[in-house]
């Protein structure tokens, strides 16, 4: 049923207009082994973008928004930024927030939910990602609650698997420029002066929650709020997950998913990630 589905899709009118080679490539990477998708993606062409990114702390959401806004035209809210960026501000909000990582917690509902609705007020742009945010089943009430109002419904939600193993690696080399939100990885994307940002020369920082301890904690935590959260998701048949180790085996799965649901109106470029950005998007091991 999916590949009757997905093969009508790909092969009708959201790809006209792109080269042979590259719809072929498209269609390839859609049915290789690397996808992993729960359902069949119906088309909704004529809708804007209104995406949200779930996965674990560290399974790669930032780095899979930063190629996902390269690609197509869309604003991005990232949670995790809004937070450090208050949290570097010692804004109230900030403090609360910090004192719950340090205790290897989840930041309360009512915090993100400040944070996040207040940025949610701010968007011009009718095309929109969040990222890391929400991670209960209370915060997705009361986002919904807010889209419903302002007349942006959610219409896909993408969840991203990455093995435990592999994320606890990755945060023991990450290093962090918090006023940017640029991120490092002593094993893949180093800067070019140890411990300075590339770009400012400030100093980078670890994040409060970044050791193993901590961050195992983190990871069984979200394990037993995410279940619910995925089932909710489920219900109303928007949910899509992506699974790999890097970032070149999920990003192409996403991809895909965008233009068979929304159409190419909503791309920059399809199938390409240039030089730069791909060895950002890669060393950055989808932090």
């Amino acid at each position: 049923m999916i590949t009757s589905l997905t093969t009508r899709r790909i092969s009708g009118n959201v790809l006209t207009g792109i080269s042979k080679s590259k719809r072929l490539g498209l269609i390839s990477r859609w049915f290789s082994g690397t996808a992993h998708l729960e359902r069949a993606s119906p088309a909704y062409d004529s809708q804007p973008i209104r995406l949200l990114l779930l996965g674990s702390p560290g399974a790669g959401k930032g780095t899979q928004s930063a190629r996902i806004q390269k690609n197509f035209n869309l604003a991005a809210i990232s949670s995790g930024n809004l937070l450090r960026q208050n949290i570097a501000r010692g804004t109230e909000v900030g403090k609360m927030a910090a004192a719950q990582m340090e205790r290897g917690a989840f930041v309360s509902d009512d915090i993100m939910i400040e944070l996040i609705n207040d940025e949610l007020v701010t968007l011009e742009q009718q095309n929109w990602l969040l990222d890391g945010f929400p991670r209960t089943i209370n915060q997705a009430a009361s986002l919904d609650k807010t889209l419903t109002s302002t007349g942006q419904p959610l219409n896909l939600v993408i969840n991203l698997h990455v093995p435990e193993e592999v994320i606890l690696q990755r945060i023991m080399d990450r290093w962090v420029h918090v006023p940017s939100g640029r991120v490092y990885n002593l094993s893949y994307n180093p800067p070019k002066r140890h411990g300075y940002d590339d770009i400012t020369g400030e100093r980078l920082t670890k994040r409060p929650d970044d050791n193993p301890e901590i961050f195992k904690v983190r990871l069984q935590k979200h394990m037993s709020l995410t279940e619910p959260l995925l089932e909710y998701y489920a219900k109303r048949n928007i949910l899509v997950t992506c699974a790999g180790r890097t970032s070149d085996e999920i990003y192409p799965q996403i991809e895909a998913e965008l233009i068979c649901r929304f159409g190419l109106g909503n791309a920059r470029r399809v199938g390409e990630v240039v030089e730069e950005d791909e060895k950002r998007a890669i060393s950055e091991q989808i932090i």
